[in-house]
């Protein structure tokens, strides 16, 4: 039986690992995370990638723990309301937050698939006959493939296609998600506020005393240690602390905030996704950002790269092709998420003004359906392929 190592337990990982399982390979899923990462912006599916959920038999459970979000109201600084983004275009057709939906797709394939949490992939070397692989508590093992899908800042990449700077391509933009006290009494809800230069949209759903918030500030590269919360919480202070609107109530909320992501908004480009027996696959190889699509993608990707897996004679017949089935939508997405630092901080109060009347023309009853075909044309641009045969 072919033996595969996937890196990346979070939503592509585990998605891939049960696609190859179904197919009869072995998996084992490594991740460098002690136990599944809470937390996290939600994440949407509409479209065509509502199929996948239907496929894994997963639909149920996401929906059972939709957010059921509403529209987000941009607002001005006395927190007015100036315009409406519909739900349909900020939360699609099921909206899970993404801890959520990383323990559904855990509990749905951990009977079947070997997870070990706590360790990280530190070398790998390919010959004939598979690949060696090291860990960094692990004793040494010897694979037929590797899937690296670890996220943007993929360590499979990193020691298979080289570093990092090489693929990524800076959007100028920083963006945080935190949870702070439901003060300002959302319910299903978000709400927008813009100055030039940063944005920050705060949303609350499944658990009323809390809402999300997603800071969002233009910048050039900054320098800092991913690993130190409280540094970055010091970036986003210094950049929010002259800001209106309910700013400082949350920058309050964010210095006693447990957890936080943060992050540049960074899309990779690789010419290729695969070298010999190593692939990559969700945003370990095409990581768009927020407006992509890139969950959905991520998990149809692991599901058409273990149907190729099982339909084609040899692992790199079957790399072209799952690279070819998915690239054409992979940077679709990316286009449609290179400008989204711009949505949420536009640069200038002219930008800002310009979205507001852009959201109040598109909220016309003529307006509304391409609205809609606008924000669902990346989701819509694959039918995913019928691997019946190959199972």
């Amino acid at each position: 039986m072919t033996k595969i190592l996937v890196s990346g337990a979070s939503i592509a990982g585990p998605t891939t690992a049960y696609w190859l399982r179904r197919h009869g390979f072995e998996v084992t899923v490594v991740e460098q995370a002690d136990k599944l990462r809470e937390g996290g912006s939600a994440v949407d599916f509409r479209g065509e990638q509502l199929e996948i959920l239907r496929k894994m038999g997963v639909l149920p459970a996401i929906e059972a723990l939709s957010t059921q979000m509403g529209d987000v109201t941009i607002v001005d600084r006395d927190g007015r309301p100036e315009a409406k983004v519909p739900a349909a275009v900020m939360s699609g057709e099921v909206e899970i937050p993404r801890g959520d939906l990383s323990r559904v797709l855990y509990e749905h394939t951990r009977d079947k698939v070997e997870y070990v949490f706590g360790d990280k992939i530190t070398s790998l070397t390919e010959h004939a006959g598979g690949v060696d692989v090291t860990f960094a508590k692990s004793a040494p093992q010897t694979f037929d493939l590797v899937v690296g899908a670890d996220g943007a800042h993929s360590g499979v990449r990193a020691l298979a296609f080289g570093p990092e700077r090489d693929f990524a391509t800076d959007l100028g933009y920083y963006v945080a998600y935190f949870t702070v006290p439901n003060h300002i009494g959302l319910d299903h809800a978000g709400q927008m506020y813009s100055e030039p230069g940063i944005g920050a949209m705060v949303t609350s759903h499944l658990d009323q005393d809390t809402m999300g918030v997603a800071m969002y500030f233009a910048s050039e590269p900054l320098t800092y240690d991913r690993h130190d919360i409280g540094q970055q919480k010091r970036i986003l202070t210094d950049k929010f602390r002259r800001a209106g609107w309910e700013i400082p109530i949350i920058l309050d909320g964010l210095a006693n905030a447990d957890t936080l992501f943060f992050d540049s908004l960074t899309q990779i480009r690789l010419d290729k996704w695969s070298t010999g027996r190593i692939v990559l696959v969700g945003d370990a190889a095409w990581a768009g950002g927020p407006g992509s699509g890139g969950t959905g993608l991520g998990m149809i990707g692991g599901y058409v790269l273990a149907g190729e897996l099982a339909a084609k004679s040899s692992h790199d017949k079957a790399f072209a092709a799952y690279e070819e089935i998915i690239r054409p939508s992979a940077k679709m997405g990316q286009n449609q998420a290179r400008h989204s630092g711009g949505f949420f901080a536009p640069g200038t109060a002219r930008g800002i003004r310009g979205r507001k009347y852009v959201y109040r023309v598109l909220n016309t009853r003529p307006m509304t359906g391409l609205l809609t075909w606008l924000v669902n044309r990346s989701a819509d641009s694959l039918t995913l392929p019928d691997y019946t045969r190959a199972a």
